[in-house]
């Protein structure tokens, strides 16, 4: 082999050029980079446990909501009164879904729309209208969500919104907590969320003549008697898909496995290809090249260059005398 130099892990030849080392040619890790990697691949794992143990917690915590929706969805209807002691009461968080019977009137001039909250993948308007009803003797004011009104033509607002019964009203509902208000703007008659005071504020009247009878829940409707003159979309069942968060819990922990088991398995490979355990095919290649010089026959030789052989002389012989 002819010889050359190294310099910055590029091996010089004055016949062949130049060019870059093989990676076979790179030294064993020092114990400073073995540190590095092994802290590298326990933060990454400790990253992934975390990952999957925020995941687990989410899955946890739908599993119990569904179980609430479960058990609530298909609970007796009772009065409201059983679950709400009068105005200003909050709605506890172990009766969300939970039906109820009201009686009372629609306040259809207090009607106001939800706005951007798909159902089943369409867009469309929630019909929000605020009801009267007594609660334990008390009047009280309660937000129901009748239903679903599609887009109009100019999608700033519905074509038209039909109208409730009128009069006295028994009304079946199922009682959610009141939403955060929100902070985004709106058209006249409009809300970005199921909030009562920002559903009374956005009426025509504002929500003075509701003050001191309201409560923080809102009703979503499931049956009232009599029937509207015109119906609106249904409101869907509550979703109790799980999710796919217990299936990324498992894939995280997976990950944080890998990333400790690829460590290990980087450091037994380099280990055991410095005793000898293994080597790579450049390395057989080069072994092979050298026994051959050793024997003076190049594998690469052409034949006419091999060493003649006692039967190739006697061939030679016997072809001379047959000619």
């Amino acid at each position: 082999m002819s010889g050359g130099t190294v310099s910055g892990g590029v091996m010089t030849d004055g016949a062949s050029g130049s060019g870059p080392l093989p990676d076979d040619a790179r030294g064993p890790r020092t114990t400073r980079q073995w540190v590095i990697l092994a802290v590298a691949a326990v933060v990454l794992a400790a990253l992934c446990l975390v990952a999957g143990r925020w995941q687990w917690n989410r899955s946890e915590s739908r599993n119990a909501e569904i179980d609430l929706i479960q058990a609530n969805w298909s609970a007796p209807v009772v009065p409201p009164g059983e679950i709400l002691a009068g105005p200003g009461a909050a709605l506890p968080e172990s009766e969300v879904w939970r039906p109820v019977e009201l009686e009372g009137n629609y306040v259809t001039d207090a009607t106001v729309v939800l706005r951007n909250r798909p159902v089943a993948g369409r867009n469309g308007y929630h019909v929000l209208v605020p009801f009267e009803t007594q609660v334990n003797g008390q009047d009280v004011v309660i937000v129901v969500n009748r239903g679903t009104v599609p887009l109009g033509r100019d999608a700033t607002g519905p074509d038209a919104i039909p109208a409730p019964p009128s009069g006295s009203v028994t009304v079946v509902a199922a009682l959610r907590a009141d939403e955060p208000p929100s902070d985004r703007g709106a058209q006249p008659g409009q809300v970005q969320a199921i909030s009562t005071a920002q559903v009374l504020a956005a009426g025509p009247d504002g929500a003075a003549w509701a003050d001191g009878r309201t409560v923080g829940a809102y009703a979503a409707l499931r049956t009232e008697v009599p029937a509207p003159d015109v119906g609106l979309a249904t409101l869907p069942k509550p979703d109790t898909d799980p999710g796919s968060h217990l299936s990324y819990a498992f894939q995280w922990g997976i990950f944080a496995i890998g990333a400790i088991g690829g460590y290990v398995l980087l450091w037994r490979r380099e280990r055991g290809a410095l005793r000898g355990e293994s080597v790579s095919a450049g390395d057989l290649l080069l072994a092979s090249e050298d026994l051959a010089d050793a024997d003076g026959v190049r594998a690469r030789k052409p034949a006419r260059e091999r060493r003649r052989t006692a039967e190739d002389e006697e061939d030679a012989l016997i072809e001379a005398q047959l000619h």
